[in-house]
């Protein structure tokens, strides 16, 4: 991830201790309540822009939507820098585990094929005397 992101987190972060009348376990509490503020904020602005409520009609676009989407994504970060000063390498390993753990189910038929071969290659070796 661009260092330039976690440079923003880290000064968005700084900001919001320097100005917090909260104790330090209420504003990280809060930090990560701000999530569901935010994903509320992406579902009024979905109901937006499809017009689903007949009252409204369209009152957001899908650019609405991605900024909202984005407005997610830094709040996660920044609660999560909130909960750690690691949190650039707790994201990156977490990221790796996800990309792992998606290669794995991605290509389930080259996953079936290594182990038909797997299996031919025991059944190989044990005839061998």
């Amino acid at each position: 991830m661009d260092s330039r992101i976690w440079e923003s987190v880290d000064h968005v972060v700084a900001w919001l201790d320097e100005e917090s009348t909260q104790s330090p376990r209420e504003e990280r509490l809060l930090r990560i309540l701000k999530l569901s503020e935010e994903i509320g904020e992406v579902g009024a602005a979905v109901i937006g822009a499809t017009g689903q409520n007949p009252r409204k009609g369209v009152t957001h676009s899908w650019e609405d939507v991605q900024h909202e989407l984005c407005d997610v994504v830094f709040s996660a970060l920044v609660a999560l820098r909130t909960l750690t000063p690691d949190a650039a390498r707790v994201f990156a390993d977490r990221l790796a585990y996800v990309e792992q753990r998606s290669a794995a189910s991605r290509h389930p038929a080259d996953r079936e094929r290594k182990t038909a071969e797997e299996q031919e290659e025991t059944e190989e070796t044990e005839r061998k005397p």
